[in-house]
């Protein structure tokens, strides 16, 4: 599982302050810090970005590239202006750039798609259409096949596509979270050669802090299972990175098990392994959520 890592992002306070003070300190230390956590992307989010984005982001590009040159970036803000400005300053890495991300909106697509084709970058395509979040995964399907169509048109193939589904709150749109697996699957079909990836942090948005990561790790290793090969992570959950890279096979085995309806036997298993198991049993609606499944 590939990660992007998520932390270089306006809304932290630290960062966020960087940003605006043009301060290229705590910039550089992020971007260190996620390499040494092997992240393989580093996501650059200055959100809106309204008024000063076109200058923002290509300077942030610049700063994290002169500390970090070996780990590409994913240029992540709803203004389209900015990322095509700090592609033209991006410097070539192993792998392309990523642009994060294009909705499935005409008036957005239509004016992003050519940066990518221009730029050579890859892009998250989002599954946000006309109105707002799919109700299921054939709406999710139908959004893909428009976005993809037009992608190609413009030369660009899907092998340079990242699709991604939209992660929903666990506390708040459980049957979503079944929806994606399902529309994961299909992706092969849909879009042959495409990459996935997601926000994952979103599905444990809400819940309190000390059950985000076991969520974020359950659910993580359920998508894989179903397909995805990315997702935009923390890089201070270093349990969800060890099971990503493939150290925590245990767990990844019991919860691909229950997926293939083989039930474990709770009575053998550790108190992580069940906890893990509970906290699978939340994410498919078999139990109510409450922020107390872990102590039933």
């Amino acid at each position: 599982m590939l990660l992007i890592g998520e932390s270089l992002n306006v809304i932290s306070t630290k960062i966020g302050k960087a940003f605006k003070q043009r301060d290229p300190k705590p910039i550089q230390e992020e971007a260190l810090f996620q390499r040494e956590k092997g992240m393989d992307y580093i996501d650059i989010n200055l959100g809106p970005a309204k008024k000063e984005g076109t200058e923002l982001m290509p300077w942030v590009v610049k700063v994290v590239q002169e500390v970090v040159t070996d780990v590409p970036l994913a240029l992540d803000t709803s203004n389209y202006n900015a990322i095509a400005e700090a592609l033209k300053v991006y410097k070539p890495t192993a792998a392309r750039p990523i642009i994060n991300s294009i909705m499935c909106r005409p008036e957005r697509y239509e004016k992003m798609i050519p940066i990518a084709a221009d730029s050579g970058a890859d892009f998250v395509a989002l599954m946000w259409g006309p109105e707002g979040l799919p109700r299921d995964e054939n709406e999710r399907a139908a959004l893909c096949v428009e976005l993809i169509y037009a992608a190609n048109e413009a030369g660009i193939p899907n092998e340079r596509m990242w699709i991604d589904g939209i992660v929903t709150p666990v506390n708040i749109q459980q049957p979503q979270l079944i929806s994606l697996m399902e529309f994961q699957k299909m992706i092969p079909d849909i879009a042959p050669g495409a990459k996935s990836t997601c926000g994952l942090s979103n599905i444990s948005n809400g819940p309190p802090h000390h059950l985000r990561g076991i969520l974020n790790q359950t659910y993580m290793v359920m998508l894989e299972k179903c397909g995805m090969v990315s997702v935009i992570s923390d890089p201070l959950d270093d349990q969800l990175t060890a099971i990503a890279k493939g150290k925590r096979p245990d767990i990844v085995n019991l919860i691909y098990g229950m997926m293939d309806g083989i039930e474990p036997d709770k009575s053998k298993l550790s108190k992580e392994l069940l906890d893990y198991v509970k906290t699978y049993d939340v994410i498919i609606g078999r139990s109510l959520y409450s922020d107390s499944w872990l102590e039933v």
